[in-house]
């Protein structure tokens, strides 16, 4: 018992909460391990020099960060001609013997170094530990050349055991789960744990990537810090984190709580888990250059727009950025809409960049949401900004529930995690709401007030929600239906699990919640559903749906009023020789600056067909519409567009004049550039469909003399201009027009009429509504 007793003494002795006290400790009980290990090898030989054999450690020992009750891993080696077979039995087992004796755990295997090359090719966990191996005694010549023959056999063989490595990490992480993620971790095996570290030692050791240091070393110290708590509270070898051992473990290590432990827990284990799959990243494409490269390597650079290219599987800037305080968040939205992780380089040049003003300018506000609306790709990116410290800059309040866990059985993420799992149900339902940024953001938000010391995390939250919201630079309208809804985001569920749907007194309830608006309802639905599926399957039943679907159902059978798009603005006068130079088929285009893009103004007569081929110039120009307004002055279009420049370059007035003089002539060369682009994007991994359906229906009495039809679908390249055809295919014209983009989704409403300037009749609704639905799916 005097290994096991003085190894717990040396651990008890030094002070857990004091700076540098886990380093100090776990060398301290290596020293004394390796001592005690070569007092019982000086026993078990009697003193005499041993030529050939010796006793190697490898496991955490090897690495000398053994906790106080680790157990050991040891093998016996030999170069098979030191000590007859026998000879050398006898020998391990005066050495296991004492140790089993002392009640340490023990792993043990007598070797010789083909054995040990043989074991390394057969069995990939047996190759990682091996690396590690270290002397304890005896012919340390031997160890040596174990060492460097495993590393070199290593090496030599990458190509074939990176595949495996990469195979067998995801089984183990699928077995033992998501370090970052559990209430109960297994500290050593799940995601990020502490034997993901040995194997990015082990991805170093190939040669093929360096290991990130820093932050990752102090993220692999504080788990094993927790590891050796673990083992002092329970006096056993263990390295899963119960509950019943939270408490013991955060005040041994200096917590105020077990929260702020496991929080602590949950942040190293999302370092190290990013910092493997960069590792494995950066392993597989060295291995690829080493494969592939014929004479000087090139970088195989793909565009994605506005100076962000795909490499090798990541998302990276093609040059210096510039200092522009808007770039990490373009970039962001470039990389996630690609579904690529932003590479490491990438997001370190991204930190290095100045920080966004407050309030927010209006870009930054638009690209936030764009970033909130790309799926799935969202996550990873969100993970490698956060890893920098960007979200930390861009909202401070997120500090307090990164990584902080939830002890809800409901819940299966930790609070920010559960956030950006909700953003990502949310983009699913994008089309069911008016405003897709405001649903976006209530998702981001709705949690934000579960920090400590919150009683009503709901109410917390909207008073946090609302000062976010205003350093963002969202006008007090938007503000104010955000903030109800981080605040009402639990009244829907709770009214349709707790109370009687037919009272009328629920029913108002409801209304009382959206502050009696049908859009802000809408937007409460969609974040109610969002939430309960991210939460996980015990918050989001076949049983909690269909209540939840029949209030919904029940309060919209009320038929409170429904915003109406904005009323056509005044009209202008315009000067004459202005009317004259467009009468005389001559369009006049102006193009200014605006805030991160350009305010393009385009007069020309009206036509059947006005509205698809400025979309259509706009679109092979490379230019994105964010938004725009178009309506008819003494038979003069005046349409004015929201646009950016993916590729830099500002909008040229004269192309997009020549362009709409062109077209005006039946000349479709113009648009010849944006069918090469939709062939190139339809043929890439970044033109895929979201798989919601598009959603277009009329608004009843929205206006006089105009049939208003209000379109949501998911924007894509030349989206207008194909609407355009499709209202001219049909010998619509387009009044009046409000195109706005929210999120990556369209909010466009249409002013329709056909000859005479008169409605569209019940027929020519119907026809109207599948068309536009066939046209926005690419049917």
């Amino acid at each position: 018992m005097a290994l096991l007793k003085t190894r717990l003494d040396l651990a008890g002795t030094r002070a857990f909460t004091a700076p540098g006290a886990g380093p100090a400790r776990r060398e301290a009980i290596a020293a004394y391990t390796g001592d005690w290990l070569a007092q019982a090898w000086q026993a078990a030989t009697g003193g005499r020099a041993t030529q050939g054999v010796a006793l190697a450690a490898v496991g955490s020992l090897g690495r000398r960060d053994a906790g106080p009750l680790s157990d050991l891993d040891l093998v016996l080696l030999h170069d098979g001609r030191a000590l007859p077979e026998r000879d050398l039995a006898a020998l391990a087992d005066r050495i296991w013997y004492p140790i089993w004796d002392a009640k340490v755990r023990l792993d043990h295997s007598v070797r010789t170094l083909g054995q040990c090359r043989e074991v390394a090719g057969g069995d990939l966990a047996a190759a990682v530990g091996l690396l590690d191996i270290a002397p304890i005694a005896g012919d340390l010549q031997l160890v040596a050349a174990v060492r460097s023959t495993v590393a070199h056999d290593w090496r030599a063989n990458a190509r074939k055991r990176l595949p495996q490595l990469s195979e067998a990490l995801a089984e183990r992480h699928i077995r033992h789960g998501d370090l970052a993620q559990s209430i109960e971790p297994d500290l050593k095996e799940a995601r990020g744990g502490l034997r993901d570290m040995t194997v990015l030692r082990a991805l170093a050791a190939a040669w093929l990537a360096d290991r990130p240091h820093g932050p990752v070393d102090e993220a692999y110290d504080a788990l094993l810090d927790v590891r050796d708590a673990l083992q002092i509270v329970t006096g056993r070898g263990r390295d899963r984190l119960g509950r019943e051992d939270h408490d013991a473990v955060a005040a041994l290590l200096g917590f105020p709580d077990a929260d702020a432990l496991l929080t602590t827990v949950s942040r190293s284990a999302r370092t190290l888990a990013y910092a493997l799959d960069s590792t494995m990243r950066r392993a597989g494409q060295s291995q690829r250059a080493r494969v592939l490269r014929v004479g000087p390597r090139r970088a195989h650079l793909v565009s994605l727009g506005y100076g962000v290219f795909e490499h090798d599987g990541e998302a990276v800037l093609g040059g210096t950025p510039p200092q522009d305080a808007i770039w990490p968040l373009r970039a962001a939205v470039v990389a996630a809409r690609a579904g690529l992780p932003l590479a490491p380089a990438t997001l370190t040049n991204l930190a290095a960049l100045p920080d966004l003003p407050t309030p927010r300018p209006p870009l930054a506000r638009d690209l936030f949401a764009d970033l909130l609306a790309t799926g799935a790709g969202l996550e990873p990116v969100w993970e490698g900004l956060t890893q920098v410290g960007l979200v930390q800059r861009w909202l401070p309040e997120w500090a307090a529930v990164d990584s902080r866990p939830q002890r809800n059985p409901v819940h299966r993420h930790t609070v920010d995690r559960h956030l950006i799992e909700t953003v990502v149900e949310a983009g699913g339902l994008v089309r069911e709401v008016a405003r897709p940024d405001l649903l976006l953001l209530a998702a981001l938000l709705h949690d934000i007030g579960k920090i400590a010391g919150a009683q009503d995390h709901s109410h917390t939250g909207a008073a946090i929600a609302r000062e976010i919201l205003k350093r963002i630079g969202f006008d007090a309208a938007d503000v104010a239906v955000v903030t109800r809804l981080v605040a009402e985001h639990l009244t829907l569920i709770e009214l349709a699990t707790r109370r009687d749907v037919d009272d009328p007194a629920t029913i108002a309830a409801a209304w009382e919640a959206a502050g009696d608006k049908r859009d802000t309802f809408e937007l409460l639905r969609a974040l109610t559903i969002a939430d309960a599926k991210a939460a996980g399957p015990k918050a989001w039943t076949d049983w909690r749906a269909g209540l939840l679907q029949m209030l919904c159902t029940a309060v919209l059978e009320q038929q409170r009023p429904q915003a109406l798009p904005s009323p056509a603005a005044a009209e202008e006068e315009l000067a004459p020789d202005v009317l004259s130079a467009v009468a005389g088929g001559e369009p006049q285009v102006t193009v200014t600056a605006a805030d991160g893009g350009f305010t393009i103004r385009v007069l020309d007569r009206d036509r059947l067909g006005l509205f698809a081929d400025t979309a259509g110039v706009l679109a092979a120009a490379g230019l994105t519409v964010r938004s725009a307004g178009l309506r008819t002055v003494s038979g003069v279009a005046i349409d004015t567009w929201l646009v950016e420049a993916p590729a830099g370059d500002p909008p040229s007035a004269e192309r997009i004049q020549r362009g709409l003089s062109a077209l005006a002539l039946g000349d479709r060369s113009p648009l010849a550039s944006l069918e090469r682009r939709r062939t190139f994007a339809s043929g890439s991994h970044r033109a895929v469909a979201d798989g919601m359906p598009t959603r277009a229906f009329v608004i009843p009495g929205a206006a006089a003399g105009a049939t208003v039809l209000e379109v949501r679908a998911r924007d894509r390249l030349g989206l207008l201009g194909d609407l355009g055809r499709c209202f001219a295919s049909a010998g619509l014209s387009v009044r009046s027009a409000h195109i706005a983009t929210h999120a990556g989704q369209t909010l466009d409403t249409f002013y329709l009429t056909q000859f005479g300037d008169r409605p569209l009749s019940p027929a020519q609704v119907a026809a109207t509504v599948a068309a536009v639905i066939d046209t926005c799916d690419g049917t």
